[in-house]
């Protein structure tokens, strides 16, 4: 299990009761509506940016790759060492 969300296994309904209630307190029942709009469109929009993600993703694995273009002879690509060239043979 993760570490991180281990203490959520101790959350049973009475600490539920007593958090929500909390909450009452601090927002107002006024404020708790528009807390729950705010709450229910910042997921959804997460979860949309996450399926945009995933999309982007897997369409990007299923692509093959472009075939490497050819270089032209005598180039040089930075970082790869020149090649010396092959002395003359004597026939």
């Amino acid at each position: 299990m993760n570490p991180f969300l281990a203490f959520i296994e101790g959350i049973g309904g009475p600490e539920l009761m007593l958090i929500m209630f909390v909450v009452l307190l601090l927002f107002g029942a006024n404020k708790l509506p528009e807390l729950a709009r705010g709450a229910g469109k910042a997921i959804r929009e997460f979860k949309k940016a996450t399926s945009t993600v995933e999309t982007e993703m897997r369409k990007a694995m299923e692509e093959p790759l472009p075939p490497p273009s050819p270089r032209p002879v005598g180039t040089v690509v930075q970082g790869e060492p020149e090649k010396p060239a092959l002395p003359p043979t004597a026939d």
